[in-house]
């Protein structure tokens, strides 16, 4: 009997501890607690994007001219900049929310209906904003940190703003049979403006999930208080490799951060075009792939990708295990993520 009490003990005190084990696990962030069902959704929102998308992206830089892309990036920027006026206006921040509107007037009538961005160099900066931000701006927390199938990183705050930023997208209003080309050029334009941020991410030793998952959280962080620079990434550096080595990597991964947390955003931008121009068209700014060879930030990005230069100038400087050379890379062309700027530091 007193054999059997103790078995019966033993497998209770077992079966308690691999419940606990289970709901916590032992590298599970505390911000992250859907952390295994999260890597699996990205791991299938990765093999999605490498099989379909990595494709077609490169298929349109080899067929189209650099200006065209320009064009067509900055044609859906500037649609987007609509939604970033609704959200500014939202947020009573009524400087941006003019500027916003000063700059779609301005795209439109002298830039031929977006395809050319005047206002960045007239002194009308962008801004990025969609409804999830707009939320935190009164004072909704963002819940635990969620991978969308197809849509990529949120958060259970901007996921409600997702389907909100519906609303404010105008292609939405358009009829069928221009809406769906439209969002399929936009979901091609920027994917292929992310191109240099997913490759350099690629090409560095990481754990690309934990790694876009903080690239993102602090990025969202980073526009909800109005700053530019988030705090630095942790290295995520492979820990065999010398200090050198892994101070080169995490700088060049780091000026591709914003940029490759919003590639899975690219994908969602033909997904049902819920936030094409709100936010995956923000990525990638037109101005910034016209002047500055910028690629995308955005998820999102805020009107900050990743710089194309940069894209294929940080492996370069990644290899050469130089902390000090590899952030001016991605700094040079001014188009650095929020995310990007520390990790160069």
């Amino acid at each position: 009997m007193k054999k059997r009490n103790a078995a019966l003990v033993l497998a209770a005190v077992g079966a308690t501890a691999l419940t606990a084990g289970c709901a916590t696990g032992p590298e599970r962030k505390p911000g992250d607690p859907l952390e295994p069902m999260n890597r699996a959704i990205f791991k299938f929102n990765d093999t999605v994007d490498q099989a379909i998308a990595v494709p077609i992206a490169k298929g349109y830089q080899k067929v189209t001219p650099q200006p065209f892309r320009t064009a067509v990036s900055n044609f859906f920027s500037n649609l987007g900049d609509i939604s970033n006026f609704a959200n500014d206006l939202l947020q009573l921040k009524i400087t941006d929310a003019t500027e916003d509107l000063m700059r779609v007037a301005f795209n439109s009538t002298f830039g031929l209906g977006g395809l050319l961005d005047w206002a960045t160099p007239a002194g009308l900066p962008k801004h990025k904003q969609d409804f999830g931000l707009t939320l935190g701006r009164w004072g909704i927390p963002s819940g635990p940190y969620l991978v969308l199938p197809i849509f990529g990183p949120s958060s259970f705050r901007d996921s409600v703003g997702l389907a909100v930023d519906v609303r404010f997208n105008p292609m939405n209003y358009m009829e069928p049979a221009v809406r769906n080309p439209m969002y399929g050029a936009q979901f091609v334009s920027v994917r292929s403006d992310l191109l240099g941020a997913s490759s350099l991410l690629e090409q560095a030793a990481l754990d690309k999930y934990s790694f876009v998952r903080d690239a993102y959280t602090q990025q969202r962080k980073s526009l909800l208080k109005g700053s530019s620079a988030p705090p630095a990434l942790p290295d995520y550096g492979d820990p065999g490799a010398s200090d050198d080595g892994d101070t080169g990597a995490a700088a060049g991964a780091g000026s591709a951060a914003g940029g490759a947390a919003d590639v899975s955003a690219a994908s969602g931008a033909a997904a049902g075009g819920t936030a094409a121009s709100g936010a995956a068209a923000e990525s990638a700014p037109a101005a910034g792939a016209a002047d500055n060879g910028a690629a995308a930030g955005a998820a999102g990005a805020p009107g900050a990708g990743v710089s194309g230069k940069a894209g294929t100038a940080a492996p370069a400087k990644a290899a050469s295990g130089s902390n000090e050379t590899a952030a001016p890379a991605a700094a040079s062309d001014g188009a650095a993520t929020p995310a990007s700027a520390p990790a160069g530091q």
